[in-house]
């Protein structure tokens, strides 16, 4: 997949689709997005986001996990992306966890979705 192909959301989830540049397929790449964002950036997903959640989990409930087709394994990419911002906007206020320094914790593995 290329940088520049379109990455489609499910129809009933079209209204997320501004927040594409979220729908990132690993950790690393969840987390530095949260890290490059803004506070404004982060809340207005989750904001927008959020309230989607049980719905966007039931549909994708309604594909085989081992072979979603790309929209709902987008829509699953934009949840975890939610996750990854829901600290930040929940309990820190920053996208940094705080008094960690100079520490980092790499994911090694994470699900294959």
């Amino acid at each position: 997949m290329t940088n520049t192909e379109i990455k489609t959301l499910p129809a009933d989830f079209a209204d997320l689709q501004r927040f594409e540049e979220w729908i990132l397929a690993t950790e690393p790449e969840r987390y530095a997005k949260r890290l490059a964002s803004s506070m404004e950036e982060m809340q207005d997903l989750y904001d927008t986001v959020f309230p989607r959640l049980q719905p966007a989990l039931d549909h994708i409930e309604t594909f085989d996990w081992s072979d979603l087709p790309d929209p709902q394994r987008y829509l699953f990419h934009l949840l975890q992306s939610l996750v990854m911002v829901s600290f930040p906007v929940e309990v820190w206020k920053q996208a940094r966890v705080p008094d960690s320094g100079a520490a980092y914790l790499d994911c090694i593995q994470e699900p294959v979705v």
